[in-house]
């Protein structure tokens, strides 16, 4: 957590099939500091049920503009570049799925800001997709519901590791920072995670003494 910066910062994290990691990761930012964290969440989230609670919790639906404006006044902002495709498509293997995706980068230009990555253990072992089988993902790429089934719940133990802030370059393209910020995410995943992973092995790993006291 004291990688995190004091002023500004953008977020940019792996997305597992259910970003409860997350979720638990802003919870703790509060209550270790009082600082609250915006999300950009996808567009299909302000046409559910419930918006205005969504609201409150700091999603944002808006494109960049809106992004930058909230990083120049100093507050932090996370972003999945993979976002639903990573969450159903992605699995054991942890694959980051960005696609072309690099408005995130021009954001934390634009805004001068620092980029931290943040990859949780585990996350894909709590639960899986079948997203990797051919149909589902036709279907997904065709339509972009996010209807691919899930399952699991499994009591896996979740760390979330906090990487070292990319600091702001005035010199480097959107391009060059999309790439420096993969090859961060992937070190932390390299470095925190056995590949493939594995759901036994993540269970098993409850009672192991020395995953508990890392």
């Amino acid at each position: 957590m004291e990688k995190i910066p004091e002023g500004p910062g953008l977020i940019v994290y792996y997305h597992g099939a259910l970003p409860i990691d997350y979720c638990y990761f802003i919870c703790n930012l509060y209550i270790q500091t009082g600082r609250l964290c915006n999300s950009v969440a996808d567009h299909l989230f302000s046409k559910l049920p419930g918006k205005p609670l969504l609201d409150l919790e700091g999603l944002l639906h808006s494109g960049r503009d809106e992004s930058v404006e909230i990083l120049k006044k100093g507050n932090l902002l996370s972003v999945t570049p993979g976002g639903v495709r990573e969450a159903f498509c992605s699995d054991e293997n942890y694959n980051i799925l960005w696609g072309n995706r690099k408005g995130f980068a021009q954001v934390a230009i634009d805004a001068k800001v620092p980029i931290i990555p943040l990859f949780t253990h585990n996350i894909q072992e709590g639960c899986r997709t079948l997203g990797k089988i051919g149909f589902f993902r036709w279907f997904y790429e065709c339509s972009r519901l996010p209807l691919i089934p899930v399952y699991g719940g499994f009591p896996v133990k979740l760390r979330t590791y906090v990487g070292d802030p990319i600091p702001y370059d005035p010199n480097i393209t959107a391009t060059e920072l999309v790439e420096k910020t993969k090859i961060a995410l992937e070190t932390l995943r390299d470095r925190h995670q056995k590949l493939p992973g594995s759901i036994l092995r993540a269970l098993l790993e409850q009672f192991d003494k020395h995953q508990k006291e890392d």
